[in-house]
């Protein structure tokens, strides 16, 4: 999700103009003209278009003198850009469980997670066939940043492939999670699944194999 944000708002001025919207409860084309040194018309454009792209909503705000007027805030769409609690606290939760209730408690706690995202998908993915589940399922887990795609026909056999991985490090410290997620896909999908990683320096390709 990160990564399709950033693609969305990588053009001169955006990012500031959200950022100046972050540390606001809201500002106007001209509060914003402003503070970023740009021209009225300018600065309206680029609002014009963020708002488009759902990045930011507009309100009437009252003014103490005359008509309320225009102003601009962020919605949930540009949250993605913005540091969110992640593997450190997850690890650290999974730790503390491991220290207070046994070894077996954090592989619980894993177990549940991906059965609930599980579900989740199988809400979400539609299809006729394997291949049209399994073209869905790597669209909707690439808007989710894992950077996946679906590979091969039904003669050839079909693979999931995706180049990144948000658990890279808890993994790493709980190998059983790697047999979780493959587990999900087999869930979501109704057939085996295997699955297989492959690294090259900063690089890496996870490959699900659908059988």
């Amino acid at each position: 999700m990160f990564l399709k944000v950033l693609r969305d708002i990588a053009k001169p001025h955006w990012f500031e103009i959200i950022s100046h919207l972050k540390r606001s409860t809201g500002m106007s084309v001209a509060e914003l003209s402003k503070a970023l040194e740009m021209s009225y018309m300018g600065v309206k454009q680029h609002c014009v278009e963020l708002q488009k792209r759902g990045y930011l909503d507009t309100w009437r705000r009252p003014k103490e003198v005359g008509r309320p007027e225009k102003a601009y805030r962020l919605t949930h769409k540009a949250d993605p850009l913005f540091p969110q609690v992640g593997n450190d606290f997850a690890l650290a939760l999974l730790d503390s469980m491991g220290g207070v209730y046994g070894e077996a408690a954090a592989e619980k706690l894993l177990f549940g997670y991906f059965q609930t995202k599980g579900l989740a998908y199988q809400k979400k993915i539609r299809g006729e066939g394997l291949a049209e589940r399994a073209a869905a399922f790597a669209r909707t887990r690439d808007l989710e940043g894992y950077l996946s795609h679906c590979e091969g026909d039904g003669e050839d056999g079909l693979r999931i492939v995706e180049h990144h991985s948000p658990y890279g490090e808890i993994a790493s410290k709980y190998p059983i999670l790697s047999r979780m997620e493959e587990q999900m896909f087999e869930r979501v999908l109704g057939v085996g699944v295997e699955r297989e990683e492959e690294h090259a320096s900063a690089l890496v390709r996870y490959v699900f194999k659908l059988q």
